[in-house]
């Protein structure tokens, strides 16, 4: 039977997982320079209205409709029928399957909204909305269903992902690889100070990351209850204990903490401890959120000595993120926090973390391998790359015809 409770506890998070994607596009559109901040907003924004169609049509169905020997959903769910108030006897049994179904389409609206900042400044509109719908049927939904989707092969061999680790974060920090190394550098790069132009907007938009995450991890509970409650807890200890280390490097290293390290640091923590949100202790979240404030700290680093041209450090943050919270959750977990989890390496358990750098190796790789084929096939028939002088005019004005700030 339906539970008016769960009902409206999963309503708020689905519009707080939404408010995520504008948030997101004010923390990218303040690190880019003033030329591009319309056009990277627009990357995030347009994903709201692109993947909501994508997902009621074929999304939703591909990714919890009636599995497919464990690859996909079929298409008996298309364009949502059979999806009505009723719940649903697979997902969500105490609420509408409508209200499950939106919630998860937040998730998908998001997951390759976050792959722009890989390639910000530099690629056009068109071909990025082409590859942003076929990366959501063929990546996304696919992976969706292998995690969270009824019959899904790898939930099948135990990999557990409480929030998005691996179907969320893995799989952009993947994508944003595979467009960085087909697209290549921004013009002048090397050479040419690419310093944001408004942090207090990044600022603005780190907040409302935060404050969304809470529906982000807690909403994935799925019901108002104890389990939501540690999901929440964990998100909110996760990004402080990364925002507080990534400072502290920041400051040991260059002897002065930044905004711009702060939000980055907020932002690495809570995509750490999305994946183990739901299985983990308070004090197992603060260590996550430390391990991913040092090790997202030293890749972003590591990025900028070595040339490596992810614009607004999708891959050190998210991509690692995913990877060391999946990772972090095979050591970390616990039954006596959240009976349908499992246990973990600190309690013997050794094959299920193995389980989980399995579903790693496959999440990934996939991901990977995919993106890269899209990125090489829309380019050689669209063209992604903006050409020299648009890029130096910039997206807002080549792209768009508009400008963020009169002159």
């Amino acid at each position: 039977m339906i539970n008016t409770g769960d009902t409206a506890f999963i309503l708020a998070a689905a519009g707080l997982v939404l408010l995520m994607t504008p948030g997101l596009a004010l923390f990218y559109g303040g690190m880019v320079r003033s030329k591009n901040v319309l056009g990277t907003i627009l990357q995030s924004f347009i994903m709201i209205s692109l993947i909501s169609i994508e997902w009621v049509y074929i999304g939703y169905s591909m990714s919890f409709g009636p599995d497919v020997s464990g690859l996909t959903g079929d298409l008996s769910w298309f364009a949502l029928n059979s999806v009505t108030s009723a719940p649903s006897a697979d997902y969500a049994t105490t609420i509408p399957q409508t209200v499950f179904m939106i919630y998860q389409c937040m998730f998908a609206i998001i997951t390759p909204a976050l792959i722009t900042g890989a390639f910000a400044e530099r690629v056009r509109f068109a071909p990025f909305l082409v590859f942003s719908v076929f990366w959501a049927i063929l990546v996304y939904n696919p992976v969706c269903h292998w995690i969270w989707g009824s019959g899904g092969w790898l939930a099948a061999r135990g990999v557990l992902d409480f929030a998005g680790g691996l179907v969320v974060h893995l799989t952009c920090g993947m994508a944003a690889l595979a467009g960085v190394l087909v697209i290549g550098p921004r013009q002048n790069f090397g050479k040419t100070n690419f310093m944001p132009h408004n942090l207090p907007m990044t600022m603005i938009g780190t907040g409302l990351l935060w404050f969304g995450w809470f529906g982000f991890n807690g909403g994935s509970a799925l019901a108002a209850n104890g389990i939501a409650a540690t999901a929440f807890v964990a998100t909110h200890l996760g990004g402080m204990a990364g925002m507080a280390m990534w400072a502290a490097m920041e400051w040991l290293n260059s002897g002065k903490p930044t905004t711009l390290g702060a939000a980055s640091g907020a932002i690495a923590g809570l995509a750490t401890i999305t994946p183990a949100a739901g299985f983990v202790s308070p004090n197992s979240a603060i260590i996550i959120g430390l391990v991913a404030g040092i090790c997202c700290y030293l890749a972003v680093s590591f990025k900028n000595k070595a040339g490596f041209d992810d614009s607004l450090d999708v891959i050190g943050i998210h991509g690692l993120g995913g990877l060391l919270g999946t990772i972090c959750l095979g050591i970390f977990a616990s039954k006596a926090i959240n009976p349908g989890g499992a246990d973990g390496l600190l309690t013997g358990n050794v094959s299920f973390l193995t389980t989980q750098l399995f579903g790693i190796m496959i999440v990934g790789g996939y991901a990977f391998i995919i993106s890269w084929i899209l990125f090489k096939v829309i380019d050689v028939l669209m063209g992604l790359r903006l050409s020299k002088d648009h890029e130096n005019l910039g997206l807002d004005q080549a792209e768009h015809s508009e400008a963020a700030y009169n002159n």
